[in-house]
């Protein structure tokens, strides 16, 4: 089974959990329940994973695309340009801003516990895959422990979360 496909099984974009806290932080961004179209966009933005091999490479890039496909053909062009922006790296490469539904997505890993990301990160393979990338742009060390790599993660993530969320609006 491929890398993508076990985080949205059972991995760090699981079905359940992630859209769950990716909604706490929206909520805990912009102060208010968003709508059901939202709500929707946040359950499928990363369905795009399925299939992938790896997470960060070329293909796994490109994950945005399915949970914006869908939101474009059940809503409009903002709902799908609201989950395909949602991608920093996607955003930067359109020349385009990152949209609403970025920020809360990076936010969210501050809303779990290292108890119950790492060991999904790691039945996944994800771990792996994340701890080679921050070795190799020389952020956390690979011989660092996974709990030092995860206290880093969440503090980068969370503090691009707080610092760029902006006017959330939907």
């Amino acid at each position: 089974m491929k890398t993508g496909t076990k985080s949205i099984l059972f991995g760090v974009h699981q079905f359940i959990i992630h859209p769950i806290v990716v909604l706490i932080a929206w909520f805990k961004l912009s102060k208010y329940i968003p709508g059901w179209r939202v709500l929707f966009c946040i359950i499928v933005h990363d369905w795009g994973y399925w299939g992938k091999a790896n997470m960060d490479d070329e293909q796994g890039e490109k994950h945005p695309e399915i949970g914006a496909k869908l939101a474009g053909w059940l809503f409009d062009k903002d709902y799908y340009d609201f989950c395909l922006y949602h991608s920093r790296h996607y955003a930067r490469n359109a020349n385009r801003e990152p949209s609403a539904l970025c920020w809360p997505d990076k936010l969210s890993i501050t809303f779990e516990p290292w108890w119950s990301y790492l060991p999904r990160a790691w039945l996944s393979g994800e771990l792996f895959e994340y701890r080679k990338i921050a070795d190799r742009t020389g952020f956390v060390s690979i011989s660092a422990s996974h709990r030092e790599w995860y206290s880093w993660i969440q503090d980068r993530l969370g503090r691009a979360g707080r610092e760029k969320c902006g006017d959330i609006k939907r």
